[in-house]
Protein backbone atom coordinates (compact mmCIF):
# COMPACT_ATOMS: atom_id res chain seq x y z
CA UNK A 1 0.00 0.00 0.00
CA UNK A 2 1.48 3.39 -0.92
CA UNK A 3 1.87 6.15 1.63
CA UNK A 4 -0.58 8.27 -0.31
CA UNK A 5 -3.38 5.81 0.15
CA UNK A 6 -6.08 6.75 2.69
CA UNK A 7 -9.12 5.04 4.18
CA UNK A 8 -12.56 6.62 4.14
CA UNK A 9 -15.88 5.34 5.69
CA UNK A 10 -18.57 6.11 3.16
CA UNK A 11 -19.96 9.45 4.28
CA UNK A 12 -23.52 10.75 4.16
CA UNK A 13 -23.79 13.28 1.38
CA UNK A 14 -25.76 16.50 1.24
CA UNK A 15 -28.14 17.09 -1.67
CA UNK A 16 -26.27 18.34 -4.70
CA UNK A 17 -28.64 21.25 -5.33
CA UNK A 18 -27.36 22.92 -2.15
CA UNK A 19 -23.74 23.01 -3.35
CA UNK A 20 -22.59 26.60 -4.04
CA UNK A 21 -21.84 27.24 -7.70
CA UNK A 22 -18.50 28.78 -6.75
CA UNK A 23 -17.49 25.86 -4.54
CA UNK A 24 -13.81 24.99 -4.86
CA UNK A 25 -12.53 21.90 -3.04
CA UNK A 26 -9.62 22.60 -0.72
CA UNK A 27 -6.14 21.54 -1.62
CA UNK A 28 -5.32 18.02 -0.44
CA UNK A 29 -1.72 17.93 0.80
CA UNK A 30 0.66 15.15 -0.10
CA UNK A 31 0.26 12.52 2.63
CA UNK A 32 3.36 11.37 4.47
CA UNK A 33 1.42 9.21 6.92
CA UNK A 34 -0.37 5.84 7.01
CA UNK A 35 -3.85 5.18 5.64
CA UNK A 36 -6.92 6.79 7.19
CA UNK A 37 -10.67 6.13 7.28
CA UNK A 38 -13.62 8.40 6.72
CA UNK A 39 -17.32 7.42 7.11
CA UNK A 40 -19.59 7.13 4.10
CA UNK A 41 -21.81 9.80 5.44
CA UNK A 42 -20.10 13.14 5.02
CA UNK A 43 -21.74 16.01 3.17
CA UNK A 44 -20.77 16.75 -0.43
CA UNK A 45 -20.30 20.43 0.44
CA UNK A 46 -17.47 19.50 2.79
CA UNK A 47 -14.96 17.49 0.74
CA UNK A 48 -13.14 14.71 2.54
CA UNK A 49 -9.68 16.00 3.37
CA UNK A 50 -7.48 13.42 5.15
CA UNK A 51 -5.77 14.44 8.37
CA UNK A 52 -2.44 12.83 9.29
CA UNK A 53 -2.58 9.64 11.32
CA UNK A 54 -0.10 8.37 13.86
CA UNK A 55 2.51 6.09 12.38
CA UNK A 56 1.45 3.17 14.59
CA UNK A 57 -1.91 3.06 12.79
CA UNK A 58 -0.44 1.37 9.72
CA UNK A 59 -0.80 -2.38 9.67
CA UNK A 60 -1.46 -2.65 13.40
CA UNK A 61 -3.53 -5.65 14.35
CA UNK A 62 -3.13 -7.50 11.07
CA UNK A 63 -3.08 -11.21 11.82
CA UNK A 64 -4.06 -14.31 9.85
CA UNK A 65 -7.17 -13.43 7.84
CA UNK A 66 -8.10 -10.49 10.05
CA UNK A 67 -6.82 -7.15 8.72
CA UNK A 68 -7.13 -3.99 10.80
CA UNK A 69 -7.48 -0.55 9.28
CA UNK A 70 -7.74 2.84 10.96
CA UNK A 71 -11.13 4.57 10.75
CA UNK A 72 -11.64 8.29 11.21
CA UNK A 73 -14.97 10.09 10.78
CA UNK A 74 -14.90 13.27 8.69
CA UNK A 75 -15.21 16.61 10.44
CA UNK A 76 -18.70 17.02 8.99
CA UNK A 77 -19.90 14.15 11.18
CA UNK A 78 -20.20 15.78 14.56
CA UNK A 79 -20.79 14.87 18.16
CA UNK A 80 -21.50 11.16 18.46
CA UNK A 81 -22.47 9.78 21.87
CA UNK A 82 -19.81 7.88 23.74
CA UNK A 83 -21.76 4.85 24.93
CA UNK A 84 -24.64 2.58 24.04
CA UNK A 85 -27.87 4.53 24.24
CA UNK A 86 -31.13 2.64 24.56
CA UNK A 87 -34.58 4.16 24.45
CA UNK A 88 -37.81 2.25 25.01
CA UNK A 89 -39.66 1.19 21.87
CA UNK A 90 -43.29 2.28 21.57
CA UNK A 91 -44.27 -1.07 20.07
CA UNK A 92 -42.86 -4.55 19.93
CA UNK A 93 -40.62 -5.10 16.90
CA UNK A 94 -39.44 -8.34 15.39
CA UNK A 95 -36.30 -8.37 13.27
CA UNK A 96 -36.94 -10.44 10.15
CA UNK A 97 -34.59 -13.32 9.42
CA UNK A 98 -34.11 -15.16 6.18
CA UNK A 99 -35.91 -18.18 7.59
CA UNK A 100 -39.24 -16.39 8.06
CA UNK A 101 -39.09 -14.13 5.03
CA UNK A 102 -40.76 -15.26 1.85
CA UNK A 103 -40.51 -12.07 -0.17
CA UNK A 104 -36.73 -11.71 -0.15
CA UNK A 105 -35.42 -15.26 0.03
CA UNK A 106 -36.70 -16.77 -3.18
CA UNK A 107 -33.24 -17.34 -4.61
CA UNK A 108 -33.82 -14.88 -7.45
CA UNK A 109 -30.94 -15.05 -9.90
CA UNK A 110 -31.62 -11.90 -11.93
CA UNK A 111 -29.86 -8.89 -10.44
CA UNK A 112 -32.62 -6.66 -11.79
CA UNK A 113 -35.20 -8.70 -9.88
CA UNK A 114 -33.06 -8.60 -6.74
CA UNK A 115 -32.74 -4.82 -6.99
CA UNK A 116 -36.49 -4.43 -7.50
CA UNK A 117 -37.20 -6.58 -4.43
CA UNK A 118 -34.66 -4.83 -2.19
CA UNK A 119 -35.03 -1.12 -2.95
CA UNK A 120 -38.42 -0.72 -1.16
CA UNK A 121 -36.63 -1.74 2.05
CA UNK A 122 -33.83 0.83 1.74
CA UNK A 123 -34.41 4.49 2.58
CA UNK A 124 -32.55 7.78 2.40
CA UNK A 125 -31.94 9.50 5.73
CA UNK A 126 -31.59 13.27 5.89
CA UNK A 127 -30.34 14.57 9.23
CA UNK A 128 -30.56 18.23 8.33
CA UNK A 129 -26.82 18.48 7.80
CA UNK A 130 -26.01 15.29 5.89
CA UNK A 131 -27.63 12.48 3.92
CA UNK A 132 -27.10 8.76 4.55
CA UNK A 133 -29.01 5.53 4.07
CA UNK A 134 -30.95 3.05 6.17
CA UNK A 135 -32.50 -0.41 5.99
CA UNK A 136 -36.05 -1.21 7.12
CA UNK A 137 -35.82 -4.23 9.44
CA UNK A 138 -39.31 -4.52 10.96
CA UNK A 139 -42.85 -4.22 9.63
CA UNK A 140 -43.63 -1.41 12.08
CA UNK A 141 -40.91 0.81 10.62
CA UNK A 142 -37.67 0.24 12.54
CA UNK A 143 -34.71 1.26 10.37
CA UNK A 144 -31.10 0.21 10.88
CA UNK A 145 -28.33 2.64 9.92
CA UNK A 146 -24.86 3.80 10.98
CA UNK A 147 -24.32 5.71 14.19
CA UNK A 148 -22.15 8.19 12.29
CA UNK A 149 -25.19 9.00 10.12
CA UNK A 150 -27.59 9.88 12.96
CA UNK A 151 -24.79 11.59 14.90
CA UNK A 152 -25.26 14.51 12.49
CA UNK A 153 -28.97 14.86 13.39
CA UNK A 154 -30.23 18.18 14.66
CA UNK A 155 -32.38 16.90 17.50
CA UNK A 156 -34.03 13.52 18.06
CA UNK A 157 -35.57 13.03 14.62
CA UNK A 158 -34.45 12.58 11.01
CA UNK A 159 -36.27 12.81 7.69
CA UNK A 160 -36.85 9.63 5.69
CA UNK A 161 -37.39 9.26 1.95
CA UNK A 162 -38.68 5.92 0.68
CA UNK A 163 -37.94 4.39 -2.71
CA UNK A 164 -41.35 5.49 -4.03
CA UNK A 165 -40.56 9.11 -3.22
CA UNK A 166 -42.78 9.34 -0.14
CA UNK A 167 -41.29 11.05 2.89
CA UNK A 168 -41.70 10.80 6.62
CA UNK A 169 -40.12 11.46 10.00
CA UNK A 170 -38.27 8.93 12.13
CA UNK A 171 -37.27 9.14 15.78
CA UNK A 172 -33.86 7.98 16.95
CA UNK A 173 -34.56 4.88 19.05
CA UNK A 174 -31.03 3.97 20.09
CA UNK A 175 -27.39 4.25 19.12
CA UNK A 176 -24.33 2.08 19.67
CA UNK A 177 -21.15 4.01 18.80
CA UNK A 178 -18.99 0.99 19.64
CA UNK A 179 -20.39 -0.86 16.62
CA UNK A 180 -21.22 2.29 14.60
CA UNK A 181 -24.86 1.21 14.37
CA UNK A 182 -28.14 2.92 15.23
CA UNK A 183 -31.88 2.34 14.93
CA UNK A 184 -34.50 4.93 14.04
CA UNK A 185 -38.25 4.33 13.79
CA UNK A 186 -40.81 5.85 11.46
CA UNK A 187 -43.40 7.92 13.32
CA UNK A 188 -47.12 7.91 12.57
CA UNK A 189 -47.53 4.16 12.26
CA UNK A 190 -47.91 2.11 9.11
CA UNK A 191 -46.77 -1.21 7.69
CA UNK A 192 -43.44 -1.43 5.90
CA UNK A 193 -41.41 -3.99 3.94
CA UNK A 194 -38.48 -5.26 6.04
CA UNK A 195 -35.33 -6.73 4.58
CA UNK A 196 -34.48 -10.24 5.77
CA UNK A 197 -31.15 -10.86 7.49
CA UNK A 198 -28.95 -13.55 5.97
CA UNK A 199 -26.44 -15.51 8.05
CA UNK A 200 -23.21 -13.68 7.22
CA UNK A 201 -21.16 -16.69 8.33
CA UNK A 202 -22.30 -18.41 5.11
CA UNK A 203 -20.93 -15.64 2.86
CA UNK A 204 -17.99 -16.61 0.64
CA UNK A 205 -15.30 -14.63 -1.15
CA UNK A 206 -16.43 -14.25 -4.76
CA UNK A 207 -20.17 -14.17 -3.98
CA UNK A 208 -22.10 -11.65 -6.09
CA UNK A 209 -23.52 -8.76 -4.06
CA UNK A 210 -25.50 -5.55 -4.56
CA UNK A 211 -25.01 -2.32 -2.61
CA UNK A 212 -28.17 -0.22 -2.24
CA UNK A 213 -28.34 3.29 -0.81
CA UNK A 214 -28.13 7.02 -1.53
CA UNK A 215 -24.58 7.83 -2.68
CA UNK A 216 -24.10 11.60 -3.04
CA UNK A 217 -27.79 11.96 -2.20
CA UNK A 218 -28.90 9.94 -5.23
CA UNK A 219 -31.71 7.88 -3.70
CA UNK A 220 -32.28 4.18 -4.45
CA UNK A 221 -28.98 3.72 -6.26
CA UNK A 222 -27.84 0.14 -6.87
CA UNK A 223 -24.32 -1.07 -7.64
CA UNK A 224 -23.01 -4.60 -8.06
CA UNK A 225 -19.79 -6.42 -7.27
CA UNK A 226 -18.44 -9.37 -5.37
CA UNK A 227 -17.29 -10.16 -1.86
CA UNK A 228 -13.59 -9.35 -2.02
CA UNK A 229 -12.56 -10.55 1.45
CA UNK A 230 -13.99 -11.52 4.82
CA UNK A 231 -13.21 -10.89 8.49
CA UNK A 232 -11.71 -7.45 8.09
CA UNK A 233 -11.50 -5.38 11.27
CA UNK A 234 -12.47 -1.72 11.10
CA UNK A 235 -10.36 0.08 13.70
CA UNK A 236 -11.92 3.44 14.47
CA UNK A 237 -9.16 5.94 15.16
CA UNK A 238 -8.93 8.42 18.00
CA UNK A 239 -9.71 11.18 15.52
CA UNK A 240 -13.28 9.86 15.17
CA UNK A 241 -15.89 12.35 16.38
CA UNK A 242 -18.89 10.09 16.09
CA UNK A 243 -17.70 6.69 17.31
CA UNK A 244 -16.09 5.33 20.43
CA UNK A 245 -12.88 4.24 18.73
CA UNK A 246 -13.60 0.54 19.27
CA UNK A 247 -12.71 -2.08 16.70
CA UNK A 248 -15.51 -3.60 14.60
CA UNK A 249 -14.53 -7.17 13.66
CA UNK A 250 -15.90 -9.45 10.98
CA UNK A 251 -16.45 -6.75 8.34
CA UNK A 252 -17.10 -7.74 4.72
CA UNK A 253 -14.95 -6.22 1.98
CA UNK A 254 -16.56 -5.63 -1.42
CA UNK A 255 -15.73 -4.02 -4.75
CA UNK A 256 -19.35 -2.93 -5.29
CA UNK A 257 -19.23 0.85 -5.72
CA UNK A 258 -19.82 2.57 -2.36
CA UNK A 259 -19.59 6.36 -2.00
CA UNK A 260 -20.44 9.13 0.47
CA UNK A 261 -24.14 8.74 1.28
CA UNK A 262 -24.12 4.93 1.12
CA UNK A 263 -23.49 4.78 4.88
CA UNK A 264 -26.14 2.70 6.60
CA UNK A 265 -27.39 1.18 3.35
CA UNK A 266 -27.71 -2.47 2.42
CA UNK A 267 -25.24 -4.98 1.06
CA UNK A 268 -27.34 -7.93 -0.15
CA UNK A 269 -26.81 -11.34 -1.71
CA UNK A 270 -28.49 -12.64 -4.87
CA UNK A 271 -31.44 -13.84 -2.79
CA UNK A 272 -32.12 -10.27 -1.74
CA UNK A 273 -31.07 -10.89 1.87
CA UNK A 274 -29.04 -8.49 3.98
CA UNK A 275 -25.44 -9.61 4.49
CA UNK A 276 -24.05 -6.28 5.69
CA UNK A 277 -24.53 -2.59 6.46
CA UNK A 278 -22.32 -0.47 4.18
CA UNK A 279 -20.07 1.59 6.42
CA UNK A 280 -16.66 2.50 5.04
CA UNK A 281 -14.61 2.92 1.87
CA UNK A 282 -10.92 3.17 1.09
CA UNK A 283 -9.58 6.09 -0.91
CA UNK A 284 -6.25 6.80 -2.54
CA UNK A 285 -4.49 10.15 -2.56
CA UNK A 286 -6.90 13.00 -3.26
CA UNK A 287 -9.63 10.65 -4.52
CA UNK A 288 -12.52 10.68 -2.03
CA UNK A 289 -14.86 8.41 -3.99
CA UNK A 290 -15.05 4.72 -4.74
CA UNK A 291 -11.88 2.90 -5.82
CA UNK A 292 -13.30 -0.58 -5.43
CA UNK A 293 -12.53 -1.18 -1.75
CA UNK A 294 -15.59 -0.88 0.48
CA UNK A 295 -16.57 -2.38 3.82
CA UNK A 296 -19.82 -3.46 5.45
CA UNK A 297 -20.61 -4.44 9.03
CA UNK A 298 -21.66 -8.09 8.89
CA UNK A 299 -25.38 -8.90 9.14
CA UNK A 300 -24.81 -11.15 12.15
CA UNK A 301 -23.28 -8.26 14.09
CA UNK A 302 -25.91 -5.82 12.80
CA UNK A 303 -28.79 -8.11 13.75
CA UNK A 304 -27.51 -8.61 17.30
CA UNK A 305 -27.07 -4.88 17.88
CA UNK A 306 -30.43 -4.03 16.29
CA UNK A 307 -32.25 -6.47 18.59
CA UNK A 308 -30.53 -4.92 21.62
CA UNK A 309 -31.43 -1.40 20.55
CA UNK A 310 -35.06 -2.36 19.94
CA UNK A 311 -35.25 -3.91 23.39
Amino acid sequence: MSEQQGWVPEPAAQPQQHMPSNHVPPHVPHMQHPPQWYPPSSPIMTPVVPAPLKRHGLGKGVAAVVAAVALSITSAIGGGVAALELRPSTASSTVVTAQNSSSNSSGTSSLANVAAAVTPSVVSINTGSAVGSGVIITEDGAILTNNHVVATARGETVQITFSDGKTGTATIVGTDPSSDLAVVKVTGGGTFTPLAFADSSTVHVGDTVLAVGSPLGLESSVTSGIVSALNRTIDESSESRTASGAKIPGAIQTDAAINPGNSGGALVNTSGQLIGINTAIATSGSTAGNIGVGFAISSNTAKTVAQQLLG
